[in-house]
């Protein structure tokens, strides 16, 4: 998968990062982010992780629900970078200030049941994200919006939680509690009397006679905003089918993360919803990969053993057999401390032919080194073994997974030594995204 094209087209206008927790969601849209704007786009990225990683890698000291500027940025042709974190209960909040009377406004507000509802409903925080990138959209202020999507059990609540919203709005109960309202007059307080006096009884018994109270007062109050929810809701499911929308799946080289990938891949395809490709983060990879897990673990153990001996220089051979010198200085190995560093390569294939043990020939304290030497040089034998077992389960898992999806182009990010926390890092990520290369170190 090639993203610098995706990037530069101007016709792209909204990058959906999504996928399972925890597979580097926020850092990827981050990354984008930066190399998009440094590339001439003006972009705001949006994320919905509460861990307030993004703020730190881009030397902000904190986000809300206002985009802010990002300094640092390299950009040319005026590229720029605003980033901002989802305020669920704020941006909940804006909606009804902006679709409601003040007065009827200040009583959906001081509500109750709105209060518990807009901060923790379920699938409130994902229908936010969609309400919120509708508004990014119609202010057209950027060209281009990044949105990491909410860290949620399963990677489809983004695209179900509008559904479910709207679902909430138009059940039986709530246009149970609304009918009152609507009938009116006489009838309506028979209705009341009777309908709402059978069921006021058993709810009230369940939930309390208060928490009712809230709730009839909630729905009469917003009445008039339900029609509003569905249609934006439906208005921004639009959007991300566009052409302008691009979908990247971001997913890590472990069975899990790639089974939940498989299944957004398929949901994506089933909604008719634009899919760039799979970003698979934390790839592994070996500069030493010619040396395989099983001779690395048996030239470990035959260090241990003591069947392999330092010989002239340092020079890793067989006991009782003259080292061999390089055939000219370009062949030369580089010195430690103890003398030339063996390859892997030298090791195991001196593991693989025990000798006889030679006489001692060395004074005690170079005894003492080399017994160090070996056993330090087994242990990174046993890690580098550990190493291409971990290679070998990566590539098992991608290859499961191109084999159910092979339309779908992917790249693959090394992993880093460490965390990312400033720009530096970020435009490093960004680099191995746009490489499209599989890592070999």
């Amino acid at each position: 998968m090639e993203l610098d094209p995706l990037l530069d087209d101007r016709g792209t206008r909204i990058i959906v990062c999504c996928g399972a927790g925890g597979v580097g969601k926020t850092t990827t849209a981050a990354a984008l982010g930066v190399r998009a704007a440094e590339r001439g786009r003006r972009v705001v990225v949006l994320t919905i992780d509460p861990a307030r990683r993004l703020a730190q890698s881009m030397g902000i000291d904190s986000l809300d629900n206002t985009p802010r500027k990002v300094d640092g940025i390299k950009g040319s042709d005026g590229g720029e970078l605003h980033a901002m974190m989802l305020d669920m209960k704020r941006t909940f909040d804006e909606i009804v200030e902006a679709h409601a009377e003040p007065e009827r406004a200040r009583a959906i507000l001081e509500n109750p049941f709105y209060q518990s509802l807009s901060a923790g409903f379920a699938g409130t925080q994902e229908y936010m994200a969609m309400e919120k990138l509708g508004q990014l959209r119609a202010r057209d202020e950027w060209d281009l919006i990044v949105v990491d999507t909410p860290p949620s059990r399963s990677a489809l609540d983004f695209l179900d939680a509008p559904k479910r919203l709207g679902s909430f709005l138009d059940g039986k109960f709530i246009k149970l509690l609304m009918a009152p309202a609507k009938v009116g007059g006489r009838a309506g307080m028979k209705f009341l009397n009777v309908g709402m006096s059978m069921m006021t009884g058993t709810l009230g018994k369940l939930l309390g006679g208060q928490f009712l109270k809230d709730v009839q007062t909630f729905v009469a109050a917003m009445d008039t905003m339900f029609g509003g929810f569905r249609t934006r809701a439906d208005a921004t499911y639009r959007l991300l089918q566009a052409p302008g929308t691009a979908f990247l799946v971001v997913a890590t080289p472990e069975r899990d993360a790639l089974r939940e990938a498989a299944y957004f891949v398929e949901r994506l395809a089933a909604e008719e919803m634009p899919l760039a490709g799979l970003v698979l983060n934390r790839v592994h990879g070996s500069g030493a990969a010619r040396l395989s897990a099983e001779r690395a673990r048996a030239a470990a153990e035959n260090l241990d053993e003591g069947r392999i001996v330092d010989q002239g220089g340092g020079k890793a051979g067989l006991g009782g057999s003259p080292a061999t010198e390089p055939e000219s200085e370009h062949e030369s190995r580089p010195e430690s401390e103890h003398g030339t560093v063996p390859e892997p390569n030298d090791l195991a294939t001196a593991a693989a032919h025990p000798v006889p043990e030679a006489a001692p020939t060395a004074e005690p304290a170079q005894e003492t080194t080399d017994v160090d030497v070996r056993h330090l040089t087994a242990g990174l034998l046993r890690l580098h073994a550990e190493r291409m077992r971990v290679l070998a389960r990566e590539q098992r898992t991608r290859d499961r997974f191109t084999a159910l999806h092979p339309e779908v182009a992917v790249t693959e990010v090394a992993a880093l030594p460490g965390d990312v926390h400033d720009l530096a890092g970020l435009r490093a990520i960004g680099d191995r995204l746009t490489a499209g290369r599989t890592p070999s170190a």
